[in-house]
């Protein structure tokens, strides 16, 4: 009962939040779900994690819903008309995001916003769509209140699009995390420029590479609009669906059982993955034979999710700390030949692993699970996050660290990303910016985000929070944002105040 009490007695916790961590230590009670002694060898050392995921899953992790759908149809479930203007668009919404469940207990995506509301607001002049827009993202933000709320603009220039940009600019709000799809080919150099200077000015947006995500999960019959969302940090997933689970190889702490390299990649991943991947099978078992969450919810009797289109997300962190523990002093991920040749033949076993590997109830997958580059959270030490170079000993020319992004971007389905501070005055060339999406993207780049490196809106591991918020949190306050707690640990741990400011090479590259 020690670990309710805490939570119960809990100063720097609101009353939500309290809610959200005592359910989780009730779910924890029960262990319905049978680990194999692989599992529990890797598991207690730290070279596997489920996430805190909750031992008797009972709702998806993350959840993709199809709020245009919704927009057109209502909800019966809900007693919501399908709406006729703006206003009643925008109060559905908040009604529907108070009842998406996740794990986080909130809702991890709240659309593609751009094409949701561009069709209400083709008889309104902008001075009457802004304010509107500025009540709704502050209600997310205030009501939501989780940095791993995300929403989708993109790859098409609209006009709602454009006002959310400016609203967002102005709010300066942590939630939702924006992600723009960009494709050069559809989005315009004008709209991205704005997007580039609303960046500079609060974080938001970031940026997916478009071309290469569009298809991942679309059917032959259907529109590319169909296939994928941004959710949560920066999690590619199928629309009208979502994932059963992220569970995550910790690659740091499994080379450090490892007595050579060889050891490592020949009988360490294996067993460990398989492990892993079995116990991602047990896991979607239990969710969808016995916890009748699809069965029950309202939002796959209207259509608005799908259990077939819903996957289960292998995740992988750590390969900065890995390579350097496998090879040792003077191997330097990200700049060192042999570091990042080793990187490559790692992520290439894991890879050839998971999509061996039957998964349950995946149909979206073709019967696999999709990898992702997890980022990780709270004060975890020595934890880069997923592939990514480890701050501190980023490459001096921006591009050398762009192309080694694409070299490991290549083995990851559903989500892998990276974080550029830049300098302040990067707002008054956005031009320059455009180059570096426009350059990493065609090297296959998949996912970056900038942030000004003066700016009070920071992003951690994929996730926006406020250094104000995670100053007031160390000090023992209550914030309104949980995520503020993950980010003040991982802030302070990573030493994420200290990644190379990029600007000036960008003019010269």
């Amino acid at each position: 009962m020690s670990e309710f009490m805490d939570i119960i007695t809990a100063s720097n916790l609101t009353y939500q939040q309290k809610l959200i961590h005592l359910a989780q230590a009730a779910e924890n009670c029960e262990h319905p779900i049978q680990t194999t002694p692989e599992f529990d060898r890797f598991f207690e050392a730290d070279a596997l994690c489920d996430m805190h995921e909750g031992n008797a899953p009972y709702r998806a992790r993350y959840i993709c819903a199809d709020f245009e759908r919704f927009a057109r149809q209502g909800s019966d479930f809900l007693r919501l008309d399908a709406p006729d203007s703006l206003d009643d668009l925008l109060v559905n919404l908040e009604i529907l995001y108070e009842n998406i469940p996740s794990v986080t207990g909130r809702p991890v995506y709240c659309g593609q916003l751009d094409r949701i509301i561009d069709p209400f607001i083709t008889n309104m002049d902008d001075d009457e769509v802004r304010p509107r827009l500025r009540r709704f993202l502050n209600f997310i933000d205030r009501t939501v209140a989780s940095g791993y709320c995300h929403a989708n603009i993109g790859p098409e220039p609209t006009r709602a699009g454009r006002l959310l940009l400016e609203v967002d600019a102005e709010v300066q709000n942590a939630v939702p995390n924006f992600t723009l799809k960009y494709d050069p080919a559809i989005t315009d150099d004008k709209f991205m420029r704005l997007a580039l200077t609303t960046s500079t000015a609060c974080a938001n947006p970031a940026y997916a590479n478009d071309r290469l995500l569009r298809d991942i999960y679309a059917k032959p019959e259907e529109s590319y609009r169909d296939g994928y969302t941004i959710v949560s940090c920066y999690n590619v997933l199928p629309l009208r669906g979502g994932a059963y689970c992220l569970d995550r190889v910790k690659l740091q702490n499994l080379a450090s059982m490892a007595t050579s390299t060889e050891h490592f990649l020949n009988e360490l991943i294996p067993e460990a993955c398989g492990a892993l991947l079995e116990y991602m099978n047990a896991r979607i078992r239990f969710l969808v034979e016995e916890s009748n969450f699809f069965q029950s919810s309202f939002l796959v009797r209207e259509g608005l999710i799908e259990r077939e289109r819903f996957c289960g997300m292998f995740g992988v962190i750590g390969m900065h700390e890995c390579v350097e523990r496998l090879l040792g002093p003077g191997h330097v991920y990200g700049s060192d030949d042999e570091a990042n040749e080793l990187a490559d033949v790692i992520m290439q076993k894991v890879s050839e692993q998971v999509n061996a590997f039957d998964a349950v109830y995946s149909e979206i997958g073709n019967g696999r699970f999709m990898l992702h580059a997890q980022a990780g959270f709270g004060d975890q030490l020595e934890s880069t996050p997923g592939v990514r170079i480890r701050v501190g000993e980023e490459p001096e020319l921006f591009f050398d660290h762009l192309r080694h992004s694409a070299r490991m971007h290549r083995f990851f389905t559903a989500g892998v990303s990276d974080i550029f501070p830049v300098e302040p005055t990067a707002s008054q060339n956005p031009d320059a910016l455009l180059d570096v999406v426009k350059g990493a993207f065609a090297l296959d780049d998949k996912y970056l985000s900038f942030y000004a490196s003066d700016s009070d809106l920071v992003r951690i591991t994929g996730f926006l929070v406020k250094r104000s918020e995670m100053e007031k949190y160390a000090c023992g306050e209550a914030v309104l944002a949980d995520t503020s707690h993950d980010g003040e640990g991982n802030w302070r741990a990573n030493a994420l105040a200290d990644r190379k400011v990029r600007m000036g090479e960008m003019i010269l590259a």
